[in-house]
Order: C-alpha cells, then structure tokens, then sequence
C-alpha cells in the first residue's frame, strides 16, 4: 500500500453497471446492503451496460426500422400504397438515442430510489479487497470493499488483419452509429450479430454480402433452424460467402480467399462481427488472486462466487452471453453473498437470434435429448398452417418441440419464424416448470395468434393419456 493511501470502506461494491451489475446491485440493496456501483461509461458503457447503450437495444432499434420499410413495401399486394420508403439513419439515430437515453435515466432512478452509490471510472483491483478506480477527469481514489460482483460485459472482437478504424473498419457498435446507409458493405462474421446488421441494412438498401470462415451461418444453432434464414438471405439478394477467411483490405475493397482462390469485395465499408470477448484484461484480476481460461472467463461455482467474498457474472462467465443471463446470475449472486440459499441452475435459457425469420431456443434439441438417453419425442407446427402468420405475410417456419415421453415432459422447444423471440417465452416456461404435453395441449389458447403453434407443434405419440392425465382421470373416477 502506498503510504498516505487512504481508501473508503465499502460494504458491497459491483463493478460494472450493465443489465448484470444493476441487476445485483438492486438486489442487494434490497436485502439491506449498501451498494456502490462502479462504471466506467465510454463508447461500450454506460449505467445499463452496452446492451442498452451500443448492444440489444440499438440493434433491435435499427432491425425495427429495416423491418418497417421492408414490410411496408412487401404490403403492396395487400393494398398498401405507399408514396415513399426512403430513410433517414440521421433521424433515427436522434430517435434511438431517445430511446437509449430515457432506458438509462429509468434505471439511473431505480438505482438511485434503491440507495444505490454510482461512481463513474474504471475499475482495477489493487488488492484482495481493494481496488482503484480512475476518472478521465477526477483523478482517482481507492474503495474497499468487503465483498465483490464483478460484471464488466464484454467487447467486440477485432481481427488483426482488420483493425477497426471507425471509417472503412467498423465493429458492430461503430455499425450502429452510421447516420447514413451505405451503398454497400460486407459483414465477417454470420453469427447471430453479423446476420442481424447484414439483413437490416439489406432492407434498408445496402448491397450486402455476408464472408464466413465455417460453411455453414449460425454455427452454434441447429442446422434445421437454419434453413429458413438462409432462404430469406436469397430473397433479400445477400451474398453469402461460406469456407471463405478475410486476407486483408486495399483501396479496392476487401480482400477475401476460398478454396478456388482470392477475390476483391468492391465495398464501402466492412462490419467486424466474428463475436465478443469478455472484458476481464484491465481488472487487475491477479491482485485479488483472480484468473481466467484461455477464453478470458472467469470460473465461478454455482453460486456465481469466484471466491468466497468476490462473485462474476454475465459475459465474464461461461455460457452464453445473454442479457437476461447476466441479470438472473446477478441476482444469484447478491443473494449469495447476503448469506441466503441460492443456485444458478436454470433448466434453460432461451436463446434469440433477431433475424429475418427470428430464431429461438429453450432446453434440449433433439439430438441433445438423445445423447442424454431420453426417451425422445419430436413434434413441428408449419406457420404455413398459422393463420396470424398468413395474416402477416410471414408463413416461412415452424416451431418444434421435444419431448421425453418416459418423463412425460416437454424437454425443448425451437422456433424459426415471425416474433419467435416472444413465442418462446411459453416454451421456456414450460421446459422449466417440468410441464407435460397434457399441460399445454389443456391450457386454451387464443386464436388467431401465432402462440397457437405450440400446442399443434406437440407429438402426437399419446394414444393415451399420458401419466399425469392418467393420474388425475383415476382421482377424479374414484371422487
């Protein structure tokens, strides 16, 4: 310690205010802790996180946008007339920037209302229960803390053949950021994020094409669910190039190989999308006897404590690097550290990809079902067939479900197709309540509604009822 250092005691300090961080921070506030929030703020951050200031917010915005346009001009065989389509990405940056602005002064008040202390600055252990924190323009100051959650989010991953420079070179929050639509780009990257940007500047007007390393889009999805969005892909006139890696960029354009040889994109600009990394390299991780894998993640036990007094959430620990992930671990975490029983161990997590159509996933696929000896049953529902979709001129894919018929339970369910990112909420509930197909086949739903397809999406494999129907049939025969 350095002499004269005087640092300020603090009972439960969170480090990182994304969708994780205040998640915590209320939490423990709740429960009698005082909290103080460090964030650093800057072009990822922010109170809300990057997920609210350059992430899930801003991309929905400008998929909502693309959306639009593109709708209002497929309408046209319904009737719509429309004089102009045109858009303006300076006005809707000043309309995302309201959005984003009014999201983050309610959960600044939250905070706030909760007793919450937010100091503005980076974060850096200096200690096993200290750290310091620097402001570009306060100087600094030391805290200690007697425990610790630790939620600084994650990055935009940069390829070394293609620095990010804000002009030609952009990473997805520099895409975010255009206030124009270029005439055309390419995207590296066909995760859910490259797929994302590429499909609503395709709408918005840009001449895309989308370079990927693997042969196949959205690798960590199933190959099925895949189909539609590569479908859609040709509709909109992306180019798609598979087993192809970026060399490097010249005056032409972007220099790309495959295996027939190399080929110069004549683009405008090019958005980096290969992924995010966790941001743990400026923490001073090792001061407080703190490490990470090759990933650059966090270990942590089931109560998301990396030791017994310092907890890590979100993108910093293994699994997917989700919003709602970070907020339920965050949770978890306060309710560890203030000495109540607690467990980060959710039957599933829905997982959203925001294309065109969307996908979504709760629990198990059924190859997953099957390598885990289940007794596996696999039913789909075609929106082809949903009336709600017809409605929408969006009947392209289906929704699935998985079924351990021994357990009769639902294990999984899949969707591709028009809002399956609100659809799936029902099927995680259901995979994570133990629900029976009889639970769902009994429970009325509204028609016409695109929700419908769950229950039309169940096997039908029951010439019976199966256990637990069977089970209430006998009690209600013998009352």
């Amino acid at each position: 310690m350095v002499v004269g250092e005087i640092a300020e005691p603090v009972d439960l300090l969170v480090i990182g205010a994304g969708p994780g961080g205040y998640v915590a921070a209320l939490r423990a506030a709740e429960l009698g802790r005082e909290v103080v929030v460090v964030e650093r703020g800057g072009e990822e951050g922010g109170v809300g996180g990057a997920c609210l200031h350059v992430g899930c917010i801003p991309s929905k915005a400008l998929i909502e946008l693309a959306q639009a346009k593109h709708r209002t001009e497929a309408m046209a065989v319904a009737g719509l007339r429309a004089e102009t389509t045109g858009v303006d990405l300076g006005a809707f940056q000043d309309w995302k920037s309201s959005i984003v602005d009014r999201l983050a002064t309610g959960v600044e008040g939250l905070l706030e209302r909760h007793g919450v202390r937010t100091i503005e600055g980076s974060a850096r252990f200096a200690g096993r229960d200290r750290v310091a924190v620097t402001a570009p323009d306060a100087g600094g100051r030391f805290l200690e803390f007697g425990q610790a959650i630790i939620a600084t989010g994650s990055r935009p991953i940069a390829l070394p053949e293609l620095p990010f420079d804000g002009e030609r070179v952009l990473s997805s929050t520099g895409a975010l950021a255009l206030d124009a639509v270029p005439g055309s780009l390419a995207i590296v990257g066909a995760g859910y994020i490259g797929l994302e940007l590429g499909i609503a500047f395709a709408k918005l007007g840009a001449d895309v094409t989308v370079v990927e390393a693997l042969d196949r889009v959205l690798p960590s999805v199933d190959e099925s669910l895949t189909k539609p969005v590569v479908s859609r892909l040709g509709e909109l006139g992306i180019a798609l190039l598979l087993g192809s890696r970026v060399v490097g960029l010249v005056d032409e354009g972007l220099v790309v190989a495959a295996s027939d040889g190399e080929r110069t994109l004549p683009v405008e600009r090019v958005i980096v999308a290969v992924g995010r990394a966790p941001s743990t390299e400026d923490l001073g991780l090792e001061a407080a006897d703190l490490g990470v894998d090759e990933q650059g993640l966090i270990a942590v036990d089931e109560q998301r404590l990396a030791t017994p007094r310092i907890a890590a959430i979100g993108d910093l620990t293994a699994g997917p690097a989700l919003a709602h992930k970070a907020s339920a671990e965050g949770k978890v975490a306060a309710d560890a550290l203030c000495g109540r029983p607690a467990a980060f161990e959710p039957m599933a997590i829905p997982v959203m990809a925001f294309t065109d159509p969307e996908i979504a996933t709760a629990g198990l696929t059924e190859a997953e079902a099957r390598e885990a000896g289940l007794d596996v049953a696999v039913g789909s529902s075609s929106f082809a067939s949903n009336g709600r979709a017809a409605t929408l001129g969006e009947r392209a894919g289906f929704i699935r479900t998985v079924v351990d018929r021994s357990a009769d339970r639902i294990v999984g369910v899949q969707a591709v197709g028009p809002h399956a990112s609100e659809l799936i909420a029902e099927g995680t509930l259901a995979v994570e309540m133990v629900a029976s197909p009889e639970d769902v086949l009994g429970t009325i739903h509204a028609h016409p509604t695109l929700g419908e397809g769950l229950p039309t999406a169940l096997p039908h494999i029951f010439e019976r009822p199966g256990p637990r129907a069977a089970a209430l049939e006998e009690v209600a025969s013998s009352a």
